[in-house]
């Protein structure tokens, strides 16, 4: 597995606004979609692609365009939701797909309740988006049964990563073709399985809480 920490002094600037407590749920959601579109950038740099001939209105020339079979963004229901605008804007062409997964908050653990994509994925590209790498359990289930369908290449975009849960990814998907790129790399995770200092409850953040 690899981590790509994007330093970048726009990244810094949007997510610092997203940490803090004042920031209210309409500026919160265009400010994680334009922090996702700059993550979106450096996390399709090996995007694959295949070359092209073209005509300009000058001359011949010859380009690339995306290979098929097409790259797939899978956002984690609820809160990957707020960040699937901000990648297809940058891969406009590429498939959408869904996961549902909901964390235990007694056992921390991930169980997925609903999923939306193909059953075959051999030879795939795809891009899992979650504002939050805490734990980690979210994310392996996700990508172990993304490869378990056949996906070759799998990058998971957050907003926020723990070392815990980079630890845990590490450990689980020893060996496979996994890249996490993240906005930032925080301290720790506390007693409740929150990232410190973090930005809160991403999904209460981006869309309210229900029924509050």
């Amino acid at each position: 597995m690899r981590l790509h920490v994007v330093d970048h002094p726009l990244v810094a600037h949007k997510l610092t606004i997203l940490r803090d407590e004042r920031t209210d749920s309409p500026t919160f959601r265009r400010l994680a979609d334009e922090l996702v579109t700059l993550l979106a950038y450096e996390a399709t740099r090996d995007v694959r692609t295949e070359p092209v001939d073209i005509r300009t209105p000058v001359a011949p020339t010859s380009g690339v365009r995306l290979s098929h079979p097409r790259p797939l963004v899978v956002p984690i229901l609820r809160a990957g939701l707020g960040m699937l605008d901000g990648m297809v804007r940058l891969l406009p062409t590429a498939e959408v797909g869904f996961l549902g997964m909901v964390r235990d908050e007694d056992t921390l653990e991930a169980k997925t309740y609903a999923t939306r994509m193909p059953d075959d994925l051999s030879g795939r590209q795809v891009y899992v988006v979650d504002p939050m790498l805490a734990t980690g359990g979210t994310l392996v289930t996700a990508i172990k049964l993304l490869i378990d369908r056949g996906a070759d290449d799998v990058t998971a975009l957050c907003l926020l990563a723990a070392p815990e849960g980079v630890q845990v990814m590490e450990r689980e998907l020893t060996g496979q073709p996994v890249t996490v790129v993240t906005a930032a790399l925080d301290e720790r995770l506390n007693e409740h399985g929150f990232i410190v200092p973090g930005l809160g409850d991403a999904g209460d953040r981006l869309y309210g809480t229900a029924g509050g």
